[in-house]
């Protein structure tokens, strides 16, 4: 796997950076507690997507993969492979794949983790004003026990027989919006180029 080095005060700001953003999602998620079913070995969100990465992302993700184990690397390895193995079959547009990252259903680098997997599981205000809920309500999680799948949409009546003190919330954690330069310059960061995370796994550029 390649290496990736970002500056040392870059990285610290980062840090700084992820501990507000997951206070932010840690009252969330405590305020949608009773739609939220997470739980260890539950890893739907890290299946089945792209992944994306900015470069400072992918370099504090290094940080966790110099930690590791030489067993637990080799496994990761062995995902990359297949999973390049099998893009190479591939003939869409929008290439898809398990995180290589992902052993037994547990994530190998959970405190190292990118940004969208930190705000996965909450729904997402969309910019029109839609709830954007997440797609393992389909699958009879995050909010499934208020989702109207039919009416494709919240069930006041659901709402009301749950006795929740707070409704389902949308909220504005798109990736885009947590990427953004507002967020560099109050940080004193600079996210980089943004790619899927197994293109950063098998690039030969260093950041």
């Amino acid at each position: 796997m390649t290496a990736f080095v970002w500056g040392l005060g870059m990285l610290e700001n980062y840090i700084k950076y992820l501990k507000f953003l997951d206070e932010k999602l840690d009252k969330f998620f405590r305020i949608q507690k009773p739609y939220i079913v997470c739980h260890k070995g539950c890893s739907g969100c890290c299946k089945n997507s792209q992944f994306p990465y900015t470069a400072l992302e992918m370099s504090y993700l290094l940080k966790g993969l110099l930690t590791l184990d030489k067993d637990t690397l080799d496994k990761i390895t062995k995902n990359v492979d297949k999973i390049l193995e099998k893009k190479k079959q591939f003939t869409g547009e929008r290439f898809r794949y398990n995180c290589p990252l992902l052993i037994d259903d547990c994530c190998a680098l959970y405190e190292y983790r990118g940004i969208v997997c930190r705000t996965f599981g909450l729904p997402v205000q969309a910019p029109d004003g839609a709830l954007l809920i997440p797609f393992c309500c389909y699958e009879g999680l995050n909010y499934s026990n208020v989702f109207d799948i039919d009416k494709n949409e919240v069930s006041e009546e659901k709402v009301k027989e749950l006795g929740s003190e707070f409704e389902p919330l949308g909220f504005n954690i798109s990736y885009q919006y947590l990427t953004n330069p507002e967020f560099e310059k109050g940080f004193n960061i600079v996210f980089g180029e943004r790619k899927p995370l197994i293109e950063w796994l098998t690039s030969n550029e260093r950041v």
